[in-house]
């Protein structure tokens, strides 16, 4: 009876937070972290989140984490990050960079077709605040264009998937408005590993367990063209299912008025109840 009156509690919150909760597809294998849960997020409601760069975040619960990935594609590194997240049926998001996104298409559908999320990075990974306002929206929109080129072989500025992250987190007052009047949501983050920092994967294990532990739950930053990123995943993602954590994928809502929630659900093993030069 309690775990049923949590998932309801879960569930109503939820709903007046305007995001929508749905079940993962179920993971074949025992004994492996799973995606706990699936979030559907609004951009109305939810135009800017990560605690880094904005007041808000998302409404995750104690223990909860999502996953990002930012700067790719980048072969061998990206399917090497999305072999480590098959193993153990976890769902993550990755903010693509349009440059290497547009010659590598075989990659960028690999990334959705194993059910991950396709955010948008900008077109060269510039320093949009650092440019003219036109050229900030023409790396935005190149990058976009870019991406669902590659995904969807339709070259548009409209996002199917509508998550973007300014490189650096270096947004301005005039990009902010444009991608919330053009329905789009700008992702910071909760955390990060600092992995574009030279040490160890041990050392960046270290690090990102620490901060981890301090916050308990989040949207955590990470890079998959980074070969310590590469290297300490498997290992993060053991921590992850070891220490009660759980994954959830976000993807954008399907309609403008977000669905009713259904009771929290998981898959995969039951679980118990400084300047940033990255991005």
């Amino acid at each position: 009876m309690t775990g049923w009156v949590n998932a309801a509690v879960v569930a109503a919150a939820l709903l007046a937070a305007d995001v929508a909760i749905a079940a993962p597809a179920a993971c074949p294998r025992e004994g492996t972290l799973g995606t706990s849960r699936v979030l559907s997020v609004n951009p109305k409601n939810y135009p800017r989140v990560g605690l880094k760069s904005f007041p808000d975040t998302l409404p995750l619960q104690d223990g909860e984490v999502v996953l990002t990935f930012d700067d790719g594609p980048s072969p061998p590194m990206t399917n090497k990050v999305l072999a480590a997240l098959a193993r153990e049926c976890v769902h993550a998001t990755f903010f693509l960079v349009g440059q290497p996104a547009s010659g590598r298409a075989e990659l960028v559908r690999k990334i959705a077709a194993e059910g991950h999320t396709v955010g948008h990075h900008s077109f060269t990974h510039a320093h949009l605040a650092h440019i003219t306002p036109e050229q900030a929206i023409e790396e935005i929109d190149r990058g976009i264009a870019a991406d669902e080129k590659a995904l969807n072989g339709v070259e548009t500025t409209i996002p199917s998937t509508p998550f973007f992250r300014f490189p650096y987190f270096e947004s301005t007052p005039a990009t902010l408005d444009l991608l919330q009047s053009r329905g789009i949501a700008v992702f910071g983050a909760d955390l990060w590993a600092s992995d574009w920092t030279a040490m160890s994967p041990q050392g960046t294990l270290k690090l990102l367990i620490r901060r981890l532990e301090q916050a308990r739950k989040g949207i955590i930053l990470l890079h998959d063209p980074q070969p310590r990123t590469v290297a300490m995943l498997p290992a993060f993602l053991r921590y992850l299912k070891d220490n009660g954590y759980r994954v959830v994928h976000i993807v954008p809502a399907k309609s403008e008025q977000p669905a009713e929630p259904q009771a929290e659900q998981h898959s995969g093993s039951p679980a118990p109840a400084e300047p940033h030069e990255g991005g």
